[in-house]
């Protein structure tokens, strides 16, 4: 069973792009490869707790269990050794992914406060966006009387888009909500 947001790709952003862009075959039409949640805890080196509690936060959030990630290599300044923890992430595809897109453009997003849409510049040149969020709390699978900690997190949109243009276009057809064009 497709999700809502697969079906509206199919029917609506696929004709769309190819009209916009000019393609002849329907592969070459950009689309959503991948999405990776992302949450930095530096100070988890002196509280081990913090870690468990974000990769439990990040599996709820996601749908799937979080890896953590740990340490290439020590740094004296921020006393990190290597191989300990210090973040953990989520890599969602196919399903999931679209419907982790379709919540977090329909409902998280709009929770967030004083929210007047993504910054249209947060491309990498490839098509890929990136977005930080200061606060777990604006997703609605977190009991906020259980946060001990305010965390932020990175969410990575990773497409086939070949230029920042038709990265941009894509998600504005899904319902990503983007800033106005006057707005900074």
């Amino acid at each position: 069973m497709a999700s809502r947001l697969h079906e509206k790709y199919r029917s609506e952003a696929i004709p769309a792009l190819t009209k916009r862009f000019g393609y002849t075959n329907t592969m070459a039409v950009p689309r959503v490869s991948k999405v990776t949640l992302n949450i930095g805890l530096g100070e988890a080196s002196v509280n081990v707790k913090l870690m468990d509690t974000a990769a439990q936060e990040l599996g709820q959030i996601a749908g799937q269990r979080a890896v953590i990630t740990r340490a290439k290599k020590s740094i004296a300044n921020f006393k990190i050794r290597k191989g300990m923890a210090i973040g953990c992430m989520v890599t969602l595809r196919g399903e999931r992914m679209y419907e982790f897109l379709d919540r977090l453009a329909s409902v998280v997003l709009p929770r967030v406060r004083d929210f007047k849409g993504l910054p249209r510049d947060a491309f990498d040149g490839r098509g890929n966006y990136t977005l930080g969020l200061r606060d777990q709390l604006v997703f609605p699978e977190i009991d906020y009387t259980r946060v001990d900690k305010i965390k932020g997190m990175n969410i990575t949109i990773t497409t086939t888009a070949r230029n920042d243009e038709e990265g941009r276009e894509l998600l504005r057809l899904l319902g990503v909500p983007f800033r106005a064009q006057g707005q900074g």
